[in-house]
């Protein structure tokens, strides 16, 4: 596996990461290979400005129990981290994935119960809900949804909150690149607006430092 640092992403006025990976081929005999586009890298919340928070995007998916799940909805004064994602790759995203698990486990049981940690795949073709839910309890999110259904719908929902995803490409060799912003969004209970950012640079550590502020509302 290959990690490369390509350059700087800016969305709003957060410095933010993107990333494309690329998984093995059908067979998984191909060597995974990764680009990272690097953002900033300090690992803490990244603040953004009054009025420049983000909105949850109005998306309808399917869980891993197949059943809808309307995020808006769902969520609705709930603390709630959001990633675009997908199982097959290498690095960034059980990387994120297993840093909030780790961070999740430490939170109350009522601080659990409030929190909802919500993957989106970006590779709906491949992930389907029975393996969204192995790959997310293997990262130590038992406790996470875990969304997908129709590509064009989740790069759509991604747009409005400024991440990066792109059709899944499959390459000459025979493996699969999916490019996908590594963000996770963080949105408040008492508004249900995304007041902060964190990129792959967040480690376990800041994160379980963070959480329980964020499950109250508060800035991390």
């Amino acid at each position: 596996m290959r990690t490369t640092i390509l350059g700087t992403a800016v969305v709003a006025t957060a410095a933010l990461t993107l990333t494309a990976c690329g998984g093995s081929g059908g067979d998984g005999d191909k060597a995974a290979t990764a680009e990272v586009k690097g953002g900033q890298q300090s690992g803490r919340a990244i603040s953004l400005d009054k009025g420049k928070e983000k909105a949850k995007p109005d998306l309808v998916l399917t869980d891993t129990d197949g059943k809808k799940y309307d995020l808006i909805e769902e969520t609705k004064g709930r603390p709630t981290l959001l990633f675009f994602g997908y199982t097959h790759c290498p690095d960034v995203c059980p990387l994120s994935m297993s840093n909030l698990g780790i961070a999740e486990k430490k939170l109350s049981a009522a601080e659990r119960k409030k929190l909802r940690v919500v993957f989106v795949t970006t590779d709906p073709e491949r992930d389907k809900p029975k393996r969204i839910r192995s790959w997310l309890n293997a990262q130590g999110g038992k406790d996470f949804v875990g969304l997908t259904g129709s590509f064009d719908t989740i790069q759509a929902a991604a747009r409005t909150l400024g991440i990066y995803v792109d059709k899944p490409k499959k390459e000459k060799d025979g493996s699969i690149t999916v490019g996908h912003g590594a963000e996770v969004v963080g949105y408040a209970p008492q508004d249900d607006k995304g007041h902060w950012i964190y990129t792959t640079g967040t480690t376990a550590e800041q994160y379980a430092k963070d959480l329980p502020k964020i499950v109250k509302g508060q800035n991390p």
